[in-house]
């Protein structure tokens, strides 16, 4: 769990600093949603090509979704960075009220349908701004 948390910050810290993705200029510290995925067969290509290109078609369609970031972990070099995932998403929102309806609007859905057979595991850690209103 602290593992995931360290890997959460950093990850968080390199999408405010990675200004050459369009869409991390949207950063909206009001809700982060980030999300861990484990694959069944990490080493299959045509599995991770086609979560890529879901999650990428997701990103493009999705209506409440401000900042939209995809990571793959680097090798671990540090004891508290965990590596065992294989992909990584970053998603914030102007409200946990617009994360809720995010949960269920149909660009989300359907990525859901076109991907769980993928993933063995899914992790989502939410988080409010410390200037959210709760």
């Amino acid at each position: 769990m602290k593992k995931i948390l360290c890997s959460t910050f950093i990850v968080l810290l390199l999408v405010g600093c990675a200004k050459e993705q369009k869409e991390v200029n949207n950063f909206d510290p009001s809700f982060v949603h980030v999300v861990y995925f484990w694959l069944k067969d990490p080493g299959n290509m045509e599995d991770r090509k086609a979560l890529e290109a879901s999650l990428e078609k997701f990103m493009r369609t999705s209506k409440y979704a401000k900042t939209k970031f995809i990571g793959i972990p680097p090798k671990a070099t540090r004891v508290v960075v965990d590596d065992s995932f294989a992909y990584n998403l970053v998603l914030t929102f102007a409200s946990a009220e617009e994360q809720e309806m995010y949960q269920k609007e149909e660009a989300h859905l359907l990525f859901i349908k076109e991907s769980e057979d993928l993933w063995e595991r899914v992790v989502v850690y939410d988080a409010n701004g410390l200037e959210a209103k709760q």
